[in-house]
């Protein structure tokens, strides 16, 4: 495999890894509303992600930090044309980290309420501005011969990448909603095992709609599925994924539902990643100025180093990952210095 290529598998598999670990800290923040009856409730939601949702949140960093270095133009193209949406993802970002720590510093009913939906409105709004961003990169946007993107909020905020938007709601909240049965008890527990089932028919519904739209909307993409027939693969297994934590659910077998739905996300992202290959953001004034593995990456010397570093490095990533959630597993138990 050529370096520039497996560096476009492990930039998605870094997405992946984002999405699957601060995509539930989202989806609990997208639920809280619907979810919690009382204060109680709301500290037991907070306290179910507060060990590691700061460190979740490293894996954008570390999406954004393998694209610069990996394919220079693509994140020049991006951060630049993107430029607005991105600020108001760093603005979300902000007031939901301030939600989370704020929230507890004062006894007011008014204060806690306050910052309660500050946290339901920044989790959701994290998560459509990402919808909407990937929506644009399958949909494919304005860029010239010299790689300069034209583009505006206005623009960015079509119908199908709203609709993206809309499916990564459903998502993560489904994700978010199989975490919590890992983590919370009594009726709590109960709201969220009657809700799941609800949820999961929901995102099917809409998952199905959005896959036929991208197959209808992009021709190119449509073509390389249809001589890819391999790629099928993904999404068929992800729907097997999806009925497995449907089943397992069910069954109470939490944790085992939570790794078939991380699956699902997971194998959901490789479909979108394979059905572009090679191309990482596509134009749409002319295919000619697509920028693809191949005319957007580092010189192989960088690659060959970033690959060394990345051997030596992701080791100690996942071990770290592995022993938060570790340590921190169980469920909540609330007590003075919880949030």
């Amino acid at each position: 495999m050529e370096l520039n290529t497996l560096w476009f598998v492990l930039y998605v598999g870094i997405i992946a890894g984002y999405v699957i670990l601060d995509g539930f800290d989202l989806g609990v923040g997208i639920l809280s509303p619907f979810i919690s009856r009382n204060d109680r409730d709301h500290r037991m939601l907070l306290n179910a992600i507060g060990p590691v949702w700061d460190g979740n949140e490293v894996w954008l960093v570390l999406g954004g930090g393998a694209l610069f270095a990996a394919f220079p133009l693509v994140y020049a193209s991006l951060f630049s044309g993107f430029y607005m949406a991105m600020m108001l993802v760093l603005l979300v970002l902000i007031l939901r980290t301030i939600a989370i720590e704020f929230r507890s510093q004062r006894h007011s009913t008014r204060w806690r309420a306050t910052w309660d939906w500050f946290f339901f409105a920044s989790s959701l709004g994290i998560t459509v501005l990402l919808g909407v961003a990937l929506g644009n990169v399958i949909r494919g946007v304005a860029i010239d011969a010299d790689a300069n993107m034209s583009v505006n909020l206005v623009d960015l905020l079509n119908p199908y990448s709203l609709a993206v938007g809309v499916a990564a709601v459903a998502m993560l909240s489904l994700h978010g909603g199989i975490f919590l049965t890992l983590k919370v008890d009594g009726d709590l527990l109960t709201r969220v095992e009657r809700l799941v089932p609800k949820l999961m028919v929901g995102f099917f519904v809409v998952m199905t709609g959005l896959m036929a739209w991208t197959l209808l909307l992009n021709s190119e993409v449509a073509g390389r599925y249809r001589d890819r027939v391999w790629i099928a693969a993904f999404p068929v297994l992800a729907l097997i994924a999806a009925v497995s934590a449907w089943r397992l659910i069910l069954r109470r077998n939490y944790l085992s539902a939570f790794v078939a739905s991380a699956t699902m996300i997971g194998l959901l992202l490789a479909t979108v990643g394979a059905g572009m290959y090679p191309v990482m953001l596509p134009s749409s004034t002319d295919a000619a100025y697509d920028l693809t593995v191949d005319n957007a990456a580092s010189a192989p010397e960088t690659l060959t180093v970033m690959t060394v570093i990345a051997v030596i490095g992701i080791p100690f990533v996942f071990i770290y990952t592995a022993g938060v959630y570790f340590f921190f597993r169980g469920r909540v138990v609330l007590d003075e210095e919880s949030y």
